[in-house]
């Protein structure tokens, strides 16, 4: 099995994008003589891809419910600087029993989200 990489196949592409027009660009650089293959990848090079995609998501996730965090305690007033040292205030705050500002479901949701974004 040879791979092409789709920026060498694109120069083929006739007219508008659609299944039909793509098969025939590829059937058309497959007969060029000068047509560049693309390796196939080792099972530990796509091992180490796959750890960095999941590790972008993971951040990318994490990244979200802390800004979420932080929106919905500001909704409240609640507010703490940028930072890890920020969220961890802002995490105390909620855990807090004595402080009242926040309703118990809000502070349900967000402790919730802050087990999930600890691990």
């Amino acid at each position: 099995m040879r791979l092409m990489s789709p920026a060498y196949v694109k120069t083929y592409v006739k007219r508008q994008k659609n299944d039909s027009t793509d098969a025939e660009a590829i059937c058309e650089a497959v007969t060029r003589p000068n047509m560049r293959f693309v390796p196939t990848k080792t099972v530990e090079q796509q091992s180490g891809l796959m750890l960095h995609r999941a590790r972008h998501l993971f951040i990318r996730q994490q990244t979200a419910v802390i800004n979420s965090i932080r929106a919905y305690l500001a909704e409240f007033g609640i507010v703490a600087p940028v930072g890890r040292k920020g969220v961890e205030q802002l995490l105390e705050v909620v855990a807090d029993k004595a402080d009242y500002r926040l309703p118990e479901w809000p502070v349900r949701v967000l402790l919730l989200w802050a087990v999930n974004c600890a691990h």
